[in-house]
């Protein structure tokens, strides 16, 4: 029997939303900002957590990655995270990863755990080695509290504008569990994982096997959909973490609470995702593409992903050129079978190729839709039932500049 199931968002949610997680952030000097700015944080559960995560598919790949990884894979487990900005801590060789390991070491103390309930993140400048006294100081100040996930969301964020962070509640028929996240990233951005971090919590009960497939459904459907600027980082790390204290039955994939915990987490990671796209560096706009009718779900991502990620339809969008011809081309080079004589392009509401013949169309109101905060792009291919979504952003002159005085 099919239950009632109420998601709603929790006003203020954070990471620190579902019951027992504790975090708490400091301005150890690792960026070289005011002390008002935070650079370190810990994300704490009270008790183990099942932990699955998904990593970076660049080959170049930090530090806090490689050990992550191995803890996940070994041990399925962990109780706290610790995530520093202002260093990456990649391509630092073997150095980097006794620091890596060193950092896990430091906050394990602190906390009463052991080094292996531990993970790392860092995200910041690539080539450069931790500041060891800094972290060892910092981890010492950290003080963690149930409202302390707002703190490290700020901490996490480098060249982002605003904090990106949610919870959900969801109430499934007499069970009701929590997921909360929290998210960085503006530049970097592309699909196979975003230059992003990204700590998902949940109180729920689930089993180790079906949290993995999970986050992993869940990302494809969120994070490995939007683009900024074609690049893929070294540090690139989404963390799911179960506490199992909402005391529900465990959820498998089987179980009747599977399609209400798996629904929740992708509309979480959706959210991040989107708020990621939209804080591009330099961004305007939140570019949404819809492609529709392509032979497979699989081709119609292929072709989203190509036209969210292409750097002439985000200049058209930024500089409110309805230049369709872009959108299709992207369509095109994107591998995914495209019959032009069956193809449509639509901007908002307007259809620009009609089954691949060009339609008059009112230039004036449609570069108005281009210069809404929000820009809606859809391409038919008529061609099947495969769908998908993507999310970018426009290109605009202050990518250049952020990116071009980067660590100057």
């Amino acid at each position: 029997m099919k239950m009632n199931t109420k998601t709603e968002i929790i006003p203020g949610g954070c990471t620190t939303s579902p019951q027992g997680f504790l975090a708490g952030a400091t301005y150890a000097g690792i960026k070289h900002k005011s002390k008002a700015a935070l650079d370190l944080s810990v994300l704490f559960c009270e008790v183990s957590c099942r932990t699955a995560a998904t990593f970076t598919t660049n080959k170049v790949q930090a530090a806090p990655v490689i050990l992550d990884r191995q803890i996940v894979e070994k041990y399925g487990q962990a109780r706290a995270v610790v995530i520093n900005s202002g260093c990456a801590n990649a391509c630092t060789g073997e150095e980097g990863l006794t620091n890596a390991g060193t950092t896990a070491r430091l906050a394990a103390e602190k906390l009463k755990i052991k080094a292996e309930e531990v993970l790392v993140a860092s995200t910041g400048v690539i080539g450069v080695q931790l500041p060891m006294d800094k972290i060892q100081a910092g981890i010492q100040q950290v003080k963690l509290s149930r409202e302390g996930g707002n703190d490290l969301t700020r901490a996490i964020m480098t060249t982002d504008t605003f904090p990106k962070q949610i919870a959900v509640r969801v109430t499934c028929g007499e069970s009701q569990f929590v997921i909360g996240g929290a998210a960085k990233g503006a530049g970097m951005i592309h699909p196979d994982m975003a230059t992003m971090l990204c700590f998902l919590t949940t109180d729920a009960a689930v089993s180790a096997p079906f949290l993995k497939a999970a986050l992993k459904r869940s990302i494809v459907t969120s994070f490995n959909m939007i683009s900024v600027d074609g690049d893929t980082s070294t540090n690139d790390t989404a963390i799911l973490m179960a506490s199992g204290l909402a005391g529900n039955p465990i959820i498998t994939a089987s179980s009747a609470l599977a399609g209400a915990f798996q629904q929740a987490l992708t509309e979480v990671c959706v959210y991040l995702a989107k708020c990621i796209a939209r804080d591009g560096e330099g961004a305007t706009r939140l570019i949404e593409i819809h492609v529709n009718g392509a032979r497979t779900a699989k081709e119609a991502g292929k072709a989203a992903r190509v036209i969210s990620s292409s750097p002439l339809v985000k200049t058209a969008v930024h500089g409110c050129d309805p230049n369709w011809g872009r959108i299709i081309a992207a369509a095109g080079r994107s591998r995914a079978e495209l019959v032009p004589e069956k193809s449509d392009v639509y901007i908002g509401e307007y259809c620009l190729l009609k089954a691949g013949v060009p339609q008059a169309f009112d230039k004036k109101a449609i570069s108005r839709l281009l210069g809404n905060p929000e820009v809606f792009i859809r391409v038919e291919l008529n061609l099947g039932d495969g769908r998908a979504t993507a999310w970018g952003c426009d290109l605009s002159e202050e990518y250049v500049a952020v990116n071009a005085e980067y660590t100057t």
